[in-house]
């Protein structure tokens, strides 16, 4: 006597010829199959897709950097003279430079009258300022005009992420234009530091940044008006983590077998309570005729 491996076989074959094919059937199994190819559409959309999920610690997450940060500034002064307009770095390491020149530039505006001034330098990561003024000039101006528009004020390296919505230019698009001339601007900045992972687990390093801001008159200890356009910074100790993710292979298959069992379990319920009730139905309007 041979054994018969098909004793195991669960999925038994039922014969054409004892099946009964329904319109109801029909409807139920093309709106199921509608069903299933919409969720496994929306299933395959998110696998693809990748998603970017956020986190915070406390830790320095740059310490390659050396206790440095890049800054990126560009701000129009349209009624100061570039001779006048000048940077200025100071912080509690005791770090004290007037008139900072390096990698910077000025761009006359206004005929000559006002001037646009773009610089990319390094803060150490301790609490300081950097300011925009007439210190570093040779002869103090009367009346220096410190309205200004700025656009650009970003720390660390640049990123261009879509689904990131972060301050990293908080300050972009900031308009004194209309200010009193003579006033000084505090901005006074909370830096955040940033990271972004991508897939392949590469980090890149950037800074948001909160501000509030403040408008007053300063005097010298002559009595005369000398404004400034004063950042002053100090560093969270919170670090913001965001990490590209994408799922995972098996999750994806996972929820795909489950859509289409479960899709074909409810539909082959609710096809067999309406046959059923369509039989009884049926017998109950015979029962009448006869």
């Amino acid at each position: 006597m041979t054994f018969d491996v098909r004793r195991f076989d669960i999925y038994r074959k039922v014969p054409k010829d004892l099946t009964q094919p329904t319109y109801t059937g029909a409807f139920i199994s093309i709106c199921c199959c509608i069903f299933m190819m919409f969720l496994f559409l929306s299933e395959l959309t998110g696998f693809i897709a990748t998603e970017i999920v956020n986190e915070l610690y406390v830790d320095d997450p740059d310490k390659d950097s050396g206790g440095k940060i890049d800054v990126s500034v560009n701000i129009s002064l349209p009624n100061l003279h570039c001779d006048l307009v000048g940077l200025d770095i100071q912080d509690e390491m005791g770090r004290h430079e007037v008139g900072h020149i390096e990698n910077s530039m000025k761009v006359p505006l206004n005929n000559g009258y006002g001037c646009r001034f773009e610089g990319e330098f390094s803060i150490n990561k301790v609490p300081g300022n950097f300011h925009v003024s007439t210190h570093s000039a040779t002869a103090q101006p009367q009346n220096p005009d410190m309205t200004h528009f700025i656009h650009k004020l970003a720390f660390g390296e640049k990123l261009q992420v879509q689904n990131v919505q972060g301050a990293f230019n908080a300050l972009g698009g900031a308009n004194k234009l209309e200010s009193n001339g003579l006033a000084s601007h505090d901005y006074i900045l909370k830096i955040v530091p940033t990271v972004y992972e991508d897939l392949s687990g590469k980090q890149r390093f950037s800074y948001q940044y909160t501000v509030a801001n403040k408008e007053y008159v300063a005097y010298s200890h002559t009595g005369r008006i000398i404004p400034a356009i004063w950042f002053r910074y100090d560093l969270s100790p919170i670090t913001v983590k965001y990490t590209e993710r994408r799922q995972p292979l098996y999750r994806f298959i996972t929820t795909i077998c489950a859509i289409i069992g479960g899709t074909f379990t409810v539909a082959g319920i609710i096809d067999s309570c309406i046959f059923t009730a369509s039989e009884a139905w049926k017998k109950i309007q015979i029962g009448k005729m006869s």
